[in-house]
């Protein structure tokens, strides 16, 4: 993938999306919404979420899970004219008083690989996040880290897709986006205030499945995941998305 590339502006934000975020700080929208705002279907969804195989293991856990696989890399987005810019790889790093489990060090992933930067729904994907992201806030250029997760369940381990509980990420908009989910139960997303009242409790299950929130704002969680059928593979694979205004 060229390290910059434009194209058309993305679609107009949608009106219900801008609401929420600029109201209540959280929105979920269905996957056909967002399959259509993209345009894109069953098989570019399928085509995308074959990338989430190619994950390595997280070794940075302190909890001592190897229940987490992901990679990591980050873009620049001027969402004014349609132009991404993939960024150098370098380590991970949140202050330990966003994350208490994993923050306070450098953390090294594996890079993005190429196919997946050069994937064509990811990059609808970015520009129609920061066309809503950009309504709500009146800011053009962000700096957006992407974070493809795969989340597994057996019966010797939990699944555990935000360890740290109830937290925000030390961002201005953080988004997660169902990818699969394979024989698992839980995984059960919520969107509080900072007092503590529960804005919205979904679970995300369908490929496209998306949940926006102001992390500004807003903290969020995810329940355990458990395998259904303890005898077979049982995982979770969904892309966090974080965008901060520059």
């Amino acid at each position: 993938m060229n390290n910059r590339t434009s194209a058309p502006l993305a679609p107009t934000a949608p009106a219900s999306a801008v609401r929420a975020l600029a109201g209540p700080g959280g929105h979920l929208m269905p996957a056909r919404e967002l399959s259509a705002l993209l345009g894109v279907g069953p098989a570019d969804w399928a085509r995308f979420g074959a990338h989430w195989d190619a994950l390595t293991l997280d070794t940075h856990m302190a909890d001592g899970g190897t229940y987490r696989f992901r990679r990591y890399g980050q873009f620049d987005v001027d969402a004014a004219t349609g132009t991404l810019t993939r960024l150098p790889h370098a380590p991970y790093l949140q202050e330990s008083t966003i994350n208490p489990l994993n923050g306070g060090v450098e953390r090294h992933f594996d890079p993005l690989t190429d196919e997946f930067a050069a994937d064509p729904l990811l990059r609808a994907l970015l520009l129609a996040m920061a066309a809503v992201f950009t309504a709500v806030d009146d800011t053009t250029d962000w700096n957006v880290k992407l974070h493809p997760y795969r989340i597994t369940a057996g019966d010797d381990q939990t699944g555990q897709p935000a360890p740290e509980g109830r937290h925000r990420d030390g961002v201005t908009f953080i988004t997660s986006l169902m990818i699969n989910r394979v024989n698992v139960a839980g995984g059960e997303s919520a969107v509080f205030t900072d007092s503590g009242e529960e804005l919205l409790t979904t679970t995300l299950t369908d490929p496209g499945d998306l949940l926006l929130g102001d992390d500004r704002r807003t903290l969020h969680s995810v329940t355990p995941l458990h395998p259904l059928d303890a005898t077979a593979p049982a995982h979770r694979d969904v892309l966090v998305v974080a965008f901060t205004a520059r």
